[in-house]
């Protein structure tokens, strides 16, 4: 979340899409009901069922799933038409004005220039910007004559005249091309390559009609759509301000990376980034998702999201190249550009890791960190078990055969494994792969790995901090201590590791510096404090530390007070440059428990601790305009205070506090640019500067933007027997999975008082579906995937109802997620013992890596 829970409740108008908190997030939706009450906000719901957030909604519009950046790309057409636009904010806080490098085309065609064929990898030397200076009111004659979208022929074409370019400069073993210092631009917005234009053009296709054909919403419910969002700009208003709220119905395609940049740009277009009340807000799906993603719960990065290390970085010094940004702007603007600290993170998580040996003269130990060459993201880590690249896995509250897609494929990987390691607190799917329905007692004896099931313990039996949706990080107390003999998650991971250390002492290795020299420096190594791993990554000095210009001192040992601190000479030591702050010498932040909100805007700044620096809301110095006045005096977060020469307001800064309004700093400060990005330069995104609607890799219809690509052309697509993709002509259904109030994901199925909430699966299907293929109300039916058949109860429903997709008409039906063949009803026999991930395919989006669950091709039968 750009800003948290507590902050919906000052929004003026909320777009809630890919998500039902309602239902999935109730007790935090209770502030998008305050906003209602005591705000008039308004809400508009998009989702392809009528859920209990649509009930509450003043305008439901019904969409086709995987249809979203259709929606979202003709809001921004919509708005730029109708002149409900923040212009002073899109001129000065975001890069709108940055013109784009000549021979940059859009993709009309459905690809961007740079295209390789050959590999399906985009040479992104054309998305970057143009070096130069003030070209105010100027246009090149070239650019005049020949628009940026339509120069160079064809994406084909141009994909023809250097085929080898992507394969000849891998992103890992070339440096990708750098951002000019001296960015060129158009205060005016006028020049044909300026970003404004470009976009203007690429949304320029998305006409009402356009969606309709696309998302199935007909064309008057949607400029109602449109006319209500962008109303808070309305006749130039700037009081006002919205937000947009989404869950894991955006992130779970192979565009949902886009769907999410979408967003992003409508609300930097609208000028509500960084304001009270609006933002772009994801609602996590568990109490600590945001605080996994914090701690590199991704392959691709380090805590504090720093980036991975690749095979190519031979050195810190190479890598501190590859990774550290130079201020990338207008030359009379300035850019604070806070990752050029790069090198400060990075070597105090070194010194974390590693202690003292982690030196200067061996680079703080860089080659101890693994640099991997290839994808291991979950989709990949499957494929390899199963065609027996990876032997043994380790499974801690994760319930892989149940959460992945094709749960077939990853049953018969795990057959292929020589050890399986389980840390639960029920016997779950993944423990008991080889007891799913279909693999008889004889398969069973030739299945040969070796499962570890070890009880460990749950939420309520441990202590330790939670990061919730908002950035809030929490700390938490055990209720009760584990039962029987069931550990703590930290002390099981600690123990295999000292038997680990110890082998490597005894045995030797190829390469055992990394395990031996691990920092481990806990008051019980056996049974690590998660006190004191808090404190270590909060981070402390390791020397003694003067700020020459306050004279404040910090002593060696001492707790860091933030990240400030950080020095890139080894005498700080810091576990993750974003928690750095939350547990100082004053004591441990996120324990406290204030409950005063002098603002009365839920700010609570002494409730608990937010990353960063305690900052509640992201970007907040876009909620003043260039002056430093606040655009609503109303919601006033921080301003800038003349007489004291700095920032100062109800929430902590998110800026140089001594920034003074004329400086032109722009408010986006971990950007190069300073400025937030409606066009994502050079390496940024993989798949595309913009978006750009792409159906799902199985839909019922073609591309209407460019029927010949159809889908996003970086998906990966693998090649087991499992890995099976249906046509609209044997599956013409439309398939969504959702989550329900009464169950959490995998685990409540095994509390008896969920199960009698929700005693076996269903599956809701439209009325007139069920008219068609004489089905009744709990009737038994089979939904039938290319890859596999869940079986579950009919719910006849009004809540779905059947769309008309480009000329055709298409159903959509929806699949709770939550049983399978482990539970309280499945030991029963209560059910058919199907995963709903039974149904969904391996693919995922080529930025964050995420499974297309939320949209894919069945057919329904009666059982």
């Amino acid at each position: 979340m750009t800003n948290g829970w507590i902050d919906i409740k000052n929004t003026d108008m909320m777009l809630i899409m890919g998500g039902n908190p309602a239902e999935n997030h109730p007790c935090g939706f209770k502030w998008a009901m305050e906003a209602k009450r005591n705000r008039n906000a308004k809400l508009i719901s998009v989702d392809p069922r009528f859920t209990r957030t649509s009930a509450t909604a003043d305008l439901f519009v019904q969409i086709r799933a995987g249809s979203d950046i259709a929606f979202l790309g003709g809001l921004i057409r919509y708005a730029i038409e109708n002149n409900r636009i923040a212009k002073e904010y899109l001129v000065h806080y975001t890069n709108a004005a940055f013109i784009i490098k000549e021979g940059f085309r859009l993709p009309e065609d459905g690809l961007y220039s740079g295209f390789n064929a050959a590999s399906s990898t985009y040479d992104k030397t054309t998305w970057n910007y143009q070096e130069g200076g003030d070209l105010s009111g100027k246009t090149d004659a070239a650019a005049a004559s020949a628009p940026a979208a339509h120069r160079a022929g064809s994406s084909a074409a141009a994909g023809q005249a250097n085929p080898g370019a992507a394969a000849a400069h891998p992103a890992t073993s070339v440096p990708p091309p750098m951002l000019p210092p001296n960015v060129a631009y158009d205060l005016t917005l006028q020049h044909p390559r300026c970003v404004f234009q470009l976009m203007k053009q690429q949304y320029s296709r998305y006409t009402p009609e356009t969606v309709e054909r696309i998302t199935g919403i007909p064309k008057d419910q949607y400029l109602k759509a449109a006319d209500l969002f962008t109303s808070v700009r309305k006749d130039g208003d700037m009081k006002k301000v919205a937000t947009i709220i989404y869950a894991v119905g955006w992130t779970q395609h192979t565009f949902g990376t886009q769907i999410i940049r979408t967003a992003a740009m409508i609300q930097l277009l609208l000028g509500n980034v960084g304001r009270a009340g609006g933002g772009v807000n994801a609602l996590r799906g568990h109490s600590n998702i945001q605080g996994a993603t914090d701690m590199a719960g991704l392959y691709d990065s380090l805590p504090g999201y720093l980036k991975g290390p690749v095979p190519d970085d031979k050195d810190l010094a190479t890598y501190l190249k590859r990774t550290t940004p130079g201020a990338s702007k207008p030359s009379p603007w300035d850019s604070m550009n806070y990752y050029a600290n790069t090198p400060k993170f990075m070597v105090s998580l070194l010194k974390s890791l590693y202690g003292d040996a982690a030196t200067k003269e061996n680079g703080f130990a860089f080659d101890y960190l693994p640099k991997p060459g290839q994808d291991c993201s979950w989709t990949h880590i499957w494929d390899d078990m199963y065609n027996d690249k990876i032997k043994g896995m380790m499974a801690f509250g994760m319930n892989g055969v149940m959460i992945g897609p094709d749960t077939n494929k990853n049953i018969n990987a795990l057959k292929k494994a020589d050890w399986l390691v389980v840390g639960e607190i029920y016997q779950d799917e993944t423990s008991e792969f080889w007891r799913a329905p279909g693999i008889t007692a004889e398969e069973q004896k030739n299945i040969k790995t070796t499962v570890y099931r070890l009880p460990c313990a749950g939420f309520a039996e441990k202590d330790g901090s939670m990061t919730n949706s908002a950035r809030w990080v929490t700390w938490k107390y055990a209720a009760v201590p584990p039962p029987g003999q069931a550990r703590l998650d930290q002390d099981i991971i600690a123990q295999i590791y000292l038997r680990v250390r110890d082998l490597y002492r005894r045995d030797g290795g190829k390469f055992p510096d990394p395990i031996l020299n691990l920092n481990w420096a806990y008051a019980d190594g056996a049974h690590p404090p998660l006190s004191q791993v808090a404190m270590e990554l909060n981070g402390r000095a390791l020397a003694d530390l003067k700020d020459e210009a306050t004279g404040q001192v910090i002593r060696a040992g001492q707790q860091l007070p933030g990240f400030a601190w950080l020095k890139d000479d080894g005498t700080t030591s810091c576990g993750n440059w974003i928690y750095s702050g939350m547990w100082t010498e004053a004591g441990a932040q996120v324990q406290r428990r204030g409950t005063e909100d002098p603002s009365g805007m839920g700010v609570f700044p002494n409730w608990a601790w937010s990353w960063p620096a305690n900052r509640r809301v992201l970007y907040n110095r876009a909620s003043c305009n260039p002056a430093g006045k606040p655009w609503d005096p109303d919601r006033k977060q921080i301003w800038w205070n003349e007489a004291a020469g700095k920032w100062v307001g109800n929430d902590v800064p998110d800026f140089k506090p001594d920034s003074h309004p004329k400086d032109h700093m722009g408010p986006f400060i971990m950007n190069p640019e300073g400025i937030g990005r409606l066009f994502a330069p050079i390496g940024v995104l993989a798949d595309g500067p913009f978006p750009e609607h792409y159906e799902p890799i199985e839909s019922p219809i073609k591309n209407p933007l460019h029927p010949d690509q159809s889908n996003n052309p970086l998906v990966k697509k693998f090649h087991t027997p499992y890995d099976k993709f249906g046509s609209p002509e044997e599956y013409s259904i439309v398939c969504t999975t959702y989550r329900l109030t009464e169950q959490y994901h995998y685990w409540t199925k095994n509390n008896p008082m969920n199960v009698q909430l929700i005693p076996e699966p269903f599956v809701e299907i439209p009325v007139e579906l069920a008219e068609e293929k004489g089905i009744r109300g709990t009737d038994k039916i089979k939904v039938i995937s290319a890859r596999g058949t869940y079986v579950a109860k009919a719910f006849v429903t009004r809540r779905l109802k059947p769309m008309m997709i480009d000329g055709k008409k298409v159903y959509q039906i929806g699949l709770p997620i939550h049983q399978g063949f482990r539970g309280i009803g499945e030991d029963e026999g209560r059910n058919a013992r199907t995963p709903a991930n039974l149904l969904t395919p391996a693919v995922s989006d080529p930025n964050a890596h995420t499974p297309e669950s939320k949209g894919f091709l069945v057919k329904v039968e009666k059982a």
